[in-house]
């Protein structure tokens, strides 16, 4: 057993997804193995600041809007382990998408350092058309279509606070 805490960075951890994922993570099936890194109210729309913190870490969530990500994105070093829970990396490459679900996708999440997390809508119609074509119900060119709601928790902190 090793002693070695890993050091985790959530940029966005007081929205929605990132109080989620600290909650998670401070709870007692993590306990004495991460490290959960903080930055100083003041700091927390500092660039220069947040990006300090991020390198600091062996793992970071970016729970952030597309823009922020982007932005913070490039300013991060080479071997730092991020999970983007934007879009603004759903298809970009170089960036693993975070779906282990789909045959070969585990091994390329553990391998690889940028992994954009797919979003919920999506992981709920991938979950349920993907095992169709894989088992040859469906062809893999059926124009499937999805007409998906999100709640109000969709909507961020601000529209939380509004109902």
């Amino acid at each position: 057993m090793t002693d070695k805490k890993y050091r985790v960075f959530i940029d966005g951890s007081s929205g929605t997804t990132g109080l989620r994922i600290a909650d998670r993570l401070a709870g007692p099936a993590f306990a004495g193995t991460i490290e959960l890194l903080t930055i100083a109210e003041a700091d927390r729309k500092d660039l220069r600041a947040r990006a300090a913190v991020l390198n600091s870490a062996d793992l970071a969530f970016l729970c952030l809007p597309d823009a922020a990500s982007a932005e913070v994105v490039p300013l991060l070093r080479a071997g730092l382990r991020v999970l983007d829970t934007s879009t603004a990396f759903r298809t970009a490459p170089g960036w693993v998408y975070g779906f282990p679900e789909l045959r070969g996708q585990r091994e390329k999440i553990c391998g690889a350092a940028r992994v954009a997390v797919p979003g919920c809508h999506a992981s709920g119609f991938i979950s349920l058309v993907r095992p169709l074509v894989e088992l040859g119900f469906a062809p893999a060119d059926y124009p499937f279509s999805c007409h998906s709601l999100t709640g109000y928790s969709g909507g961020g902190k601000k529209m939380i606070a509004a109902y």
